[in-house]
């Protein structure tokens, strides 16, 4: 475990002994369906005795092809994500791919995230980290573990100390992804906590009109990573994935997710007890 820990968002400590969870739809599609969705994560986090977050994204500016869905933009979808939170109590995550959507998106999302592909855009994560929101930096797939520690250093440069990073596997060959389990430790050398990010890591990235994937392999990859050291986990949820306007190959069912989510609560947890056993 990662012998840092902080506020990931209030009342919900990452890098300690407890397993946070990011939960929600990939993009804002319908806005009854997100609040619908946000409602579970709430509910499913008191039944499993978990703290959780809602994630979901606004604008999804690197989708494979041009004419693929992208989401309501900026505006329309903090609305969303505002209604959420009043409604749900719940704190936000979100992404952002520009610098000058931090700070409107600071003003709602208690987590601002870093996608992937734009975790070496150094203007983005400063501004991102001067907003003194969380930040969670996507691993990128051409990025060792040791190259994120530059990526946390330009966040932490702002003086922002609340830093994560999210494993989502690394390229290996063509449209295909390995998580490297080792990268949980290698980063918690440096103080780091890491999310596991537990259906990015089943994309088959690119190769045709939408990304691939292997939803089949979520319940072990995310054993794996947690009895590995995750600091958290995160995951996208859909009421019906195969009809998902993004990532449909890869999102969960609400009920595939909170039974996945128990078991790995219950290999952290047994993780937690022989640590202070020792």
């Amino acid at each position: 475990m990662s012998t840092m820990s902080f506020e990931l968002a209030p009342g919900i400590e990452i890098g300690g002994t407890d397993l946070p969870i990011i939960a929600g739809p990939c993009v804002i599609e319908d806005p009854e369906e997100v609040l619908a969705l946000a409602s579970w994560v709430a509910d499913m986090s008191q039944r499993l005795g978990a703290t959780a977050l809602f994630k979901a994204s606004y604008d999804k500016a690197n989708r494979s092809s041009f004419s693929s869905y992208r989401g309501p933009g900026l505006t329309r979808g903090l609305q969303v994500l505002q209604q959420v939170g009043q409604q749900t109590g719940l704190s936000i995550l979100t992404d952002v791919h520009q610098p000058d959507h931090c700070e409107p998106a600071a003003e709602i999302c208690q987590v601002l995230q870093i996608p992937a592909f734009l975790c070496r855009q150094t203007d983005l994560i400063v501004a991102a980290a001067s907003t003194g929101r969380t930040i969670n930096i996507k691993k990128g797939q051409f990025m060792a573990p040791d190259d994120m520690r530059r990526a946390v250093d330009k966040a932490r440069s702002t003086g922002n100390e609340r830093i994560c990073v999210t494993e989502r596997g690394f390229s290996f060959g063509y449209h295909n992804l390995v998580v490297d389990m080792r990268s949980f430790a290698m980063l918690h050398q440096d103080e780091i906590p890491v999310i596991y990010d537990v259906t990015h890591s089943l994309q088959l990235p690119g190769g045709g009109q939408e990304t691939g994937g292997l939803r089949q392999y979520a319940e072990p990859l995310s054993r794996a990573a947690v009895a590995a050291g995750a600091d958290g986990l995160y995951l996208e949820v859909h009421s019906d994935p195969d009809k998902a306007r993004s990532d449909s190959a890869t999102q969960l069912t609400p009920d595939r997710a909170e039974a996945l989510l128990h078991g790995a609560l219950e290999i952290r947890r047994t993780l937690a007890a022989n640590t202070l056993q020792v």
